[in-house]
Protein backbone atom coordinates (compact mmCIF):
# COMPACT_ATOMS: atom_id res chain seq x y z
CA UNK A 1 0.00 0.00 0.00
CA UNK A 2 3.05 2.44 0.83
CA UNK A 3 3.84 1.63 -2.72
CA UNK A 4 1.08 2.88 -4.53
CA UNK A 5 1.36 5.71 -2.61
CA UNK A 6 4.95 7.09 -3.30
CA UNK A 7 4.14 6.06 -6.68
CA UNK A 8 0.76 8.28 -6.91
CA UNK A 9 3.12 10.99 -5.27
CA UNK A 10 5.78 10.26 -8.22
CA UNK A 11 3.06 10.87 -10.68
CA UNK A 12 1.85 14.04 -8.94
CA UNK A 13 5.44 15.20 -8.89
CA UNK A 14 6.04 14.62 -12.50
CA UNK A 15 2.51 16.12 -13.54
CA UNK A 16 3.40 19.26 -11.70
CA UNK A 17 6.69 19.40 -13.50
CA UNK A 18 5.50 18.68 -16.67
CA UNK A 19 3.38 22.16 -16.14
CA UNK A 20 6.26 24.24 -15.05
CA UNK A 21 8.84 23.08 -17.79
CA UNK A 22 6.12 24.68 -19.94
CA UNK A 23 7.02 27.94 -18.47
CA UNK A 24 10.93 27.28 -17.99
CA UNK A 25 12.28 29.45 -21.30
CA UNK A 26 15.53 28.17 -22.59
CA UNK A 27 18.07 30.42 -25.17
CA UNK A 28 19.50 29.23 -28.11
CA UNK A 29 21.87 30.99 -30.51
CA UNK A 30 24.40 30.94 -33.06
CA UNK A 31 26.42 33.06 -35.40
CA UNK A 32 27.73 34.99 -31.93
CA UNK A 33 24.15 36.12 -31.19
CA UNK A 34 22.37 37.45 -34.40
CA UNK A 35 20.46 34.84 -34.38
CA UNK A 36 18.33 33.26 -30.98
CA UNK A 37 16.27 30.67 -30.68
CA UNK A 38 14.11 29.80 -27.26
CA UNK A 39 12.10 26.80 -26.56
CA UNK A 40 10.32 26.04 -23.39
CA UNK A 41 11.28 23.14 -21.05
CA UNK A 42 8.48 20.69 -22.97
CA UNK A 43 10.66 21.46 -26.46
CA UNK A 44 8.19 23.88 -28.19
CA UNK A 45 9.86 26.81 -29.80
CA UNK A 46 8.38 29.67 -28.45
CA UNK A 47 10.24 32.06 -30.67
CA UNK A 48 13.17 33.43 -33.06
CA UNK A 49 14.88 36.75 -32.92
CA UNK A 50 17.28 37.49 -36.02
CA UNK A 51 19.48 40.03 -36.04
CA UNK A 52 18.65 42.50 -38.68
CA UNK A 53 22.55 43.28 -40.12
CA UNK A 54 22.59 39.61 -40.69
CA UNK A 55 19.66 39.23 -43.21
CA UNK A 56 21.38 39.18 -46.71
CA UNK A 57 18.87 38.94 -49.73
CA UNK A 58 21.94 37.42 -51.70
CA UNK A 59 22.76 34.68 -48.66
CA UNK A 60 19.54 33.26 -47.41
CA UNK A 61 21.17 30.36 -46.89
CA UNK A 62 23.30 31.28 -44.15
CA UNK A 63 20.69 32.36 -42.32
CA UNK A 64 18.64 29.37 -42.96
CA UNK A 65 21.63 27.76 -41.57
CA UNK A 66 21.63 29.97 -38.56
CA UNK A 67 18.29 29.76 -37.66
CA UNK A 68 18.64 25.77 -37.74
CA UNK A 69 21.71 26.01 -35.23
CA UNK A 70 20.46 28.48 -32.94
CA UNK A 71 16.95 25.91 -32.58
CA UNK A 72 19.19 23.13 -32.47
CA UNK A 73 20.90 24.28 -29.12
CA UNK A 74 18.48 25.77 -27.80
CA UNK A 75 16.44 21.71 -28.16
CA UNK A 76 19.33 20.33 -26.47
CA UNK A 77 19.44 22.99 -23.89
CA UNK A 78 15.51 21.95 -23.29
CA UNK A 79 16.11 18.76 -23.67
CA UNK A 80 18.92 19.10 -20.67
CA UNK A 81 16.93 20.95 -18.45
CA UNK A 82 13.72 18.27 -18.68
CA UNK A 83 16.53 15.58 -18.01
CA UNK A 84 17.56 17.37 -14.94
CA UNK A 85 14.80 18.13 -13.33
CA UNK A 86 13.01 14.78 -14.21
CA UNK A 87 15.71 13.18 -12.67
CA UNK A 88 15.27 15.10 -9.24
CA UNK A 89 11.38 13.90 -9.00
CA UNK A 90 12.43 10.38 -10.22
CA UNK A 91 15.69 10.48 -8.16
CA UNK A 92 16.95 8.85 -11.22
CA UNK A 93 15.34 6.03 -12.17
CA UNK A 94 14.42 5.29 -15.91
CA UNK A 95 10.85 4.44 -15.92
CA UNK A 96 9.07 3.41 -18.41
CA UNK A 97 6.96 5.58 -20.49
CA UNK A 98 8.54 9.04 -19.41
CA UNK A 99 9.67 10.69 -22.46
CA UNK A 100 12.84 12.91 -21.56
Amino acid sequence: MNLLKQAKMMQDRILALQNELKERIEEGSAGGGVVKAYVNGRREIMGIKIDPEVVDPEDVETLEDLVAAAVKNAMEKAKDLETREMNKVTGGLNLPGLNF
